[in-house]
């Protein structure tokens, strides 16, 4: 199999595809991820999660390089193409010589080729997004709004460079490409320019290195939304392939795929991707002091909240919403940000809606995104150079 590493697979058993996963007998499912460490540890948390659900069967991980991993030197945002971290891995699933792979969600484009689909989401690490200040300055400095005019931030992401900029007026920023260990090492160079970076808290936590967290950034906490499946894995399998849907269906976080759902919807509807702006955050309410029954009733403005009696659990705390999930209705708030690049318009919702199912929950994130129109939304994306080659029948992820 060009491009990848480990150990060889084995493609001679084409019968095997007919056997359901239930099966006696012993299977052996080849899983695709990226070459690069955050990526292989990512793999290995769905593998350990899929040899727990059916210890009978193997799990093979093989990486490969990917456009995005093979040029590590331009800006994001300035490649002209949406599948830049999946495409080559793709090209493999559809010839069956991978069985699944597993994607950072954030990375994944929300239109799939249509034989393909997504097949399952796991349970979500923390979506926020960390300032991780130097080394030589974190003693000093503690917030984005306490660094010294002037100061370099580096991200590799439009979506936090408008969102900061508009916060932030004060500071400068410049873009920051590699891996976390390579961006980390950029940020501790005493004769580095940057000052700070901001990058994925779940990729800081799965790789131990939370530690180096200087602030949890969000909407209340710094004014920063996250992207879109932030802190998610997203499990990308053959459309026709039972066998591995049978797998995943032991493995996949209900709650966690509702809201990426809904938050992926959002996304399809503006054309979003890497290219484009926009920041989302989407919490589920507490059942402590609902008192009102029509509370989760269609879609809700922020402007009617004083109506409603449900409150978030954490304040977009992570991991302790998830353990509390008896306590969590299926009301779920969705908080989008469109924002121009240099942070001057914006057009924001916040509103809530009750979600038992995918299909209300892909229904939710399209009507966020019309309200995000009526507010100008499309006026700003008008304005920003977008890669929109997508063809027109390709099926939803």
């Amino acid at each position: 199999m060009a491009g990848l590493q480990d150990a060889p697979i084995v493609t001679d058993n084409i019968s095997e595809t007919s056997v359901p996963a239930s099966s006696s007998a012993k299977q052996t499912f080849h899983v695709g991820t990226r070459q690069s460490i955050l990526a292989r540890v990512q793999a290995d948390e769905v593998v350990k999660a899929l040899r727990a659900a059916w210890p009978d069967h193997a799990f093979e991980i093989h990486a490969m390089s990917t456009t995005g991993d093979n040029n590590q030197k331009t800006a994001l945002h300035k490649f002209n193409e949406k599948a830049l971290w999946t495409q080559e891995l793709e090209v493999l699933l559809q010839q069956n010589e991978l069985d699944l792979i597993v994607h950072s969600l954030k990375d994944m484009p929300t239109q799939l080729p249509v034989d393909l689909i997504l097949g399952c989401v796991t349970k979500r690490e923390d979506p926020r997004d960390a300032l991780v200040i130097k080394p030589t300055l974190a003693g000093k400095y503690k917030s984005l709004a306490e660094l010294p005019e002037g100061s370099v931030i580096g991200t590799s992401s439009l979506r936090r460079t408008a969102q900061l900029k508009r916060h932030y007026p004060h500071l400068k920023y410049a873009d920051v490409r590699g891996n976390i260990g390579t961006r980390l090492a950029k940020l501790d160079n005493p004769d580095g320019e940057y000052s700070a970076i901001v990058i994925a808290v779940a990729g800081l936590e799965r790789l131990g290195m939370g530690n180096r967290i200087t602030t949890f950034l969000s909407k209340n906490n710094g004014g920063m939304l996250h992207a879109v499946g932030q802190g998610a894995l997203g499990i990308e399998s053959r459309k026709d392939d039972e066998r591995v849907k049978e797998l995943l269906a032991k493995i996949g976080c209900e709650r966690t795929t509702r809201a990426a759902l809904a938050e992926r919807s959002l996304m399809r509807t503006l054309e979003g991707g890497c290219s484009v702006p926009i920041g989302v955050e989407t919490e589920w309410v507490s059942r402590k002091g609902i008192l009102d029954p029509d509370v989760g009733l269609g879609v809700k403005p922020a402007e009617e909240y004083h109506k409603l009696t449900g409150i978030a659990e954490t304040g977009l705390g992570g991991k302790s919403a998830e353990e509390k999930t008896d306590d969590l209705t299926d009301e779920l708030i969705m908080r989008a940000i469109v924002v121009s690049l240099d942070g001057q318009e914006t057009a924001e919702v916040e509103t809530r809606r009750r979600l038992t199912t995918q299909e209300e929950a892909d229904e939710f994130g399209w009507e966020v995104a019309k309200q995000l129109v009526a507010k100008g939304a499309d006026k700003i994306l008008q304005g920003i150079t977008l890669n929109r080659d997508i063809i027109a029948e390709q099926g939803d992820a």
